[in-house]
């Protein structure tokens, strides 16, 4: 596929099957299991569905095309496809950096997990990851971070690692290969949670990874088979169905964000806010440089925890759910969840509501009282 296509059209032409006559256009699920075998023992591809399976295929090759990748595996959710990573990239005696300021199951499972198999665990921030690249064996970056949106200069850090002989993986969930391409950024590895923006309707779990390495892609595929952490069949059907409108889903999101944003950093209740596309947020001239859309989520803070509660309650378009990337647009208050924030910082994701009614349904839930 050329690059003349948009990213509507990629999307699309991604999950399409060949024509086939009698056939639907779009396949439905496969059963995870049983298959029929083959008298030539050895020859079948089709199995057990814990190995692979059609559905699998076609999302993973969909998966592979939108990232720019030569390979995809899917997973049972994003929390387990990051996990089989680091098992697979992070031997005892490594040094492992994982985001300070990304999702913290991640450095929760690195402190209990990894580090007591050996590992040296660094936590390092957007800002402090570029030195603790210069000494690790494995680096983790988050970029646009969760839920700060601080954004890492992929280019940079990659290029930190390669000078040291380190792994880079970085986790795309919130950019989505829609807005951020980290394999042709310098990346070895590209994790991301489907449960988000890509299936896109908050109705299933699902997680991925990308990459080019076949030696790599190989060891992976091996620890998907041997832990189980696979996704169902149906599920990955779901991730097919949602792939196809993710362009205009996304770019919906976006310019959604971006508007909240830019609203919301002139609203006089409002203490602070932060989108990689405004124009003067600390992150914009490197989000700019590498982003091609800056992504659904708008970070900001009121007064309280007081202060969140009431803008949800006086809203009609607002919904409180911690999750994000769905159609319908969220707001979560994560001192709630034990982040390091203050009660009144809280987290948007934007849904694909007309701009218009969003802004003033929020702009007028802010002015209410």
């Amino acid at each position: 596929m050329t690059d003349r296509y948009g990213d509507s059209t990629r999307a699309v032409k991604a999950v399409s099957s060949l024509p086939i006559p009698g056939d639907p256009i779009q396949p439905g699920p496969v059963p995870a299991s049983a298959y029929h075998l083959s008298d030539d023992e050895g020859s079948e591809q089709n199995t057990y569905g814990r190995a692979t399976n059609p559905t699998w295929r076609q999302l993973e090759s969909a998966l592979a095309e939108l990232e720019g990748a030569a390979a995809a595996l899917t997973f049972g959710s994003g929390m387990a496809a990051i996990t089989a990573a680091l098992r697979v990239m992070a031997k005892p005696g490594s040094v492992l950096v994982v985001p300070a300021d990304g999702y913290y199951q991640v450095r929760r499972y690195a402190a209990e997990y990894l580090a007591p198999q050996g590992i040296t665990v660094h936590e390092a921030d957007a800002e402090q990851i570029y030195q603790a690249a210069g000494s690790a064996d494995v680096v983790l970056a988050e970029t646009p971070t969760n839920p700060a949106l601080d954004v890492v200069d992929l280019r940079r850090l990659a290029q930190i690692c390669r000078q040291r002989g380190a792994r880079l993986l970085v986790d795309n969930t919130t950019a989505t290969p829609l807005g951020q391409q980290p394999l042709a950024l310098g990346a070895d590895l590209v994790v991301a949670s489907a449960t988000k923006a890509l299936s896109g309707h908050s109705d299933l779990l699902a997680g991925y990874i990308a990459g080019t390495d076949p030696d790599l892609m190989a060891a992976l595929e091996r620890e998907r088979l041997l832990s189980g952490a696979i996704l169902g069949s149906f599920e990955a059907w779901l991730v097919l169905r949602s792939l196809g409108s993710l362009g205009l889903r996304f770019d919906r999101q976006c310019r959604n964000a971006l508007a909240l944003a830019g609203a919301l950093a002139s609203h006089p209740r409002v203490r602070s806010v932060r989108h990689p596309g405004l124009p003067d947020d600390p992150s914009h001239p490197v989000a700019a440089a590498q982003m091609r859309r800056f992504g659904g989520l708008v970070s900001f803070e009121l007064a309280d925890a007081r202060a969140v509660h009431a803008l949800v309650q006086r809203s009609d378009l607002l919904v409180a759910a911690t999750s994000f990337g769905g159609i319908h647009t969220c707001v979560d208050r994560r001192a709630r969840w034990g982040d390091p924030v203050a009660g009144g910082f809280a987290r948007i994701s934007a849904g694909i509501e007309d701009t218009d009614d969003l802004v003033a349904d929020v702009l007028a839930a802010l002015g209410a009282g």
